[in-house]
């Protein structure tokens, strides 16, 4: 299993917190690439809930995580 930012773009608005099932169903429905339902069949199921992608990828980038200079605009 591996995430792209642009990967996980597509699961990122996802109607959290959701089951592996769900992420998948949503997926499915809104045209992300197979590269995207694989990954997320690849996960270990034991039933729980999802509360956000940090949950299925822990090294998903966050804002915080980008320095922006905003005093420079």
């Amino acid at each position: 299993m591996y995430w792209t930012l642009e990967l996980a773009s597509y699961v990122e608005d996802a109607p959290w917190p959701a089951t592996k099932d769900e992420l998948i169903d949503y997926a499915m429905r809104t045209g992300a690439p197979l590269e995207v339902v694989e990954n997320l069949q690849e996960i270990e199921d034991e039933g729980e809930l999802y509360e956000s992608i940090e949950d299925i990828w822990p090294d998903y980038p966050t804002k915080d995580d980008f320095f922006f200079n905003e005093d420079e605009y």
